[in-house]
C-alpha cells in the first residue's frame, strides 16, 4: 500500500515538474498571446478613425489607431489592450470613450498586430512610453487619462508613475503577474502592487466577480493601495470579458469621465 502511495504521490510531483518545466520555457506564447496581421490589413470599424505608424526601439515600428470624439474632445485616452489579439478587436471599445466626448489612441504592442518586434515586459513599458510622447507632440488635449485593460493594467500604471495623467483606470487589474498564474512562477513581474502606491493621479479600478482569469481576489489586494477619493468599482456578475455588456460599467465611466 505504501508503496503504491509512494509511487502515485511520485507521478504527481513529476508531472507537475514537468508541466511547470514546459510553461516556464514556452511562456512567452502564454503570457503574449499575440495575433498578426499584414501590413496592408484593412481594418473595419462603425466610426472614422486614423491609422498611424510610430517608431520605437532601435528598428521597430507601433501600429496605432486614433478615434476621434463625437464632439469637442474633452480630452485624450491612451488605451493600453490586454494580452491577446490585436487592434482589429480592441478597436471596436474605443466607442465607449468617443461617445462621451474622448478622443482615443490605441497601440498594439510589438509583435501584435502590424506592429513589429517582440514583446517583454519591458518593451510593453518603452511602448507605452512611446506612445505617450508621440501623442504629447502630436495632439493638443485637455485632459489626459490612462487605461489599462487586464495586462495592460500593469503597463498603464507603470507608465502613470511619470506621465502627468489626470486619471487611470484599470479594468480587470491583477495584483502581479504571478498572482494569477496560480502554482507556476514566471520571469514577468507586472507588478501593479508596486507602481499604484507610486502613482499622483486620481485611480479607478473596476472588476466583475465571475471573473475567471484575474479573479476579484486579485484585484482586491490593490484596494487598500487607493486613496478616499479613489473608487474600485465591483460589477456582479462580470467576467473578463463582458464588463462594458452592464449598465453599472458605462454608469462608471460617465461618472469618472465628466
Amino acid at each position: 500500500m505504501f508503496k503504491i502511495i509512494g509511487w502515485l504521490l511520485g507521478s504527481v510531483v513529476l508531472l507537475y515538474a514537468l508541466v511547470f518545466a514546459v510553461f516556464y520555457l514556452f511562456q512567452d506564447k502564454f503570457v503574449f498571446q499575440t495575433k498578426s496581421l499584414p501590413v496592408e490589413y484593412a481594418f473595419n470599424f462603425n466610426q472614422e478613425f486614423e491609422e498611424f505608424f510610430i517608431p520605437t526601439g532601435k528598428s521597430d515600428t507601433l501600429n496605432a489607431l486614433f478615434f476621434r470624439a463625437k464632439r469637442e474632445p474633452a480630452g485624450l485616452i491612451l488605451y493600453f489592450h490586454g494580452n491577446a489579439n490585436n487592434l482589429q478587436r480592441w478597436g471596436e471599445y474605443a466607442v465607449d470613450f468617443t461617445s462621451l466626448g474622448y478622443d482615443v489612441l490605441m497601440i498594439d504592442y510589438r509583435g501584435y498586430g502590424k506592429s513589429t518586434g517582440t514583446p517583454s515586459e519591458e518593451n510593453l513599458y518603452e511602448d507605452a512610453q512611446t506612445i505617450l510622447q508621440w501623442s504629447t507632440d502630436t495632439f493638443d488635449y485637455k485632459k489626459l487619462i490612462l487605461y489599462g485593460r487586464s495586462l495592460g493594467s500593469a503597463v498603464a500604471s507603470h507608465l502613470a508613475i511619470t506621465a502627468n495623467a489626470d486619471l487611470l483606470i484599470l479594468e480587470t487589474p491583477f495584483e502581479e503577474l504571478e498572482d494569477v498564474l496560480y502554482f507556476f512562477s514566471s520571469q514577468y513581474k507586472f507588478s501593479n502592487k508596486t507602481f499604484l502606491p507610486k502613482i499622483s493621479c486620481s485611480r479607478v479600478i473596476i472588476q466583475g466577480t465571475h471573473d475567471g482569469v484575474v479573479p476579484l481576489s486579485s484585484a482586491l489586494k490593490l484596494k487598500p493601495l487607493l486613496d478616499a477619493d479613489d473608487r474600485f468599482v465591483i460589477i456582479a456578475g462580470g467576467n473578463h470579458h463582458n464588463l462594458r455588456e452592464f449598465d453599472e460599467y458605462h454608469i462608471t465611466l460617465r461618472e469618472v469621465l465628466k
